[in-house]
């Protein structure tokens, strides 16, 4: 993994296609909210397809606690289609097969010179695309367990959240004086927030 790709950088903001073929940009997949990205070996890796299904329960979970999910593999168009709907995923997945997340950021899986996937890496994500935490995950139990992105997204969303302890009287204050801004979802309509994650 390339030096820079640390807790408090900045992830770069690729741009790949995704399981419908259509071209999406990380931090627009990310929006205002926290990301777990996994870089994934691709469907025929046994470890990434167990790994896909543990995270089935994780996303219902991150889908009403605003948070987002996204895998990218090298696999094809096809390939990508069939892992996602083979593991019963419903996030998006997104598909290089020309590798370039691979190539930029050096994770080429040189023991594996016939799939040519990436090492497999789990990144959490604050909003901005800003690195959290990094995960490498060439050894199964090097990649975290749910627990630990349950906890990794509690960190994040304490961080990013100024409503996060509404519990706080200077914010019951602040709320009815009509000062709504500072809760979510921040001076936006819930129709600019759905509109937002499609």
């Amino acid at each position: 993994m390339r030096t820079d790709i640390v807790a408090g950088a900045v992830f770069p903001d690729y741009e790949l296609t995704d399981h419908r073929g259509k071209r999406r940009k990380l931090s627009d997949l990310q929006g205002p909210d926290p990301m777990i990205l996994v870089l994934s070996r691709g469907g025929f890796c046994p470890k990434d397809r167990r790994q896909a299904e543990g995270l089935v329960q994780l996303h219902h979970e991150m889908e009403v606690g605003y948070s987002r999910l996204v895998t990218i593999s090298t696999d094809n168009m096809l390939l990508t289609n069939e892992y996602r709907d083979g593991v019963g995923a419903h996030w998006t997945f997104l598909s290089d097969p020309g590798r370039k997340v691979q190539k930029d950021l050096d994770i080429a899986e040189y023991t594996d010179p016939e799939h040519n996937p990436m090492i497999p890496h789990v990144i959490v994500l604050e909003p901005g695309l800003v690195i959290f935490k990094v995960y490498n995950g060439y050894w199964f139990f090097g990649r975290p367990t749910i627990e630990e992105l349950r906890q990794d997204l509690r960190a994040v969303l304490k961080k990013c959240r100024p409503d996060w302890d509404i519990t706080r009287p200077e914010l019951k204050a602040a709320w009815e004086r009509g000062e709504h801004d500072g809760f979510y979802p921040y001076g936006k309509t819930y129709g600019q927030v759905f509109r937002e994650q499609e």
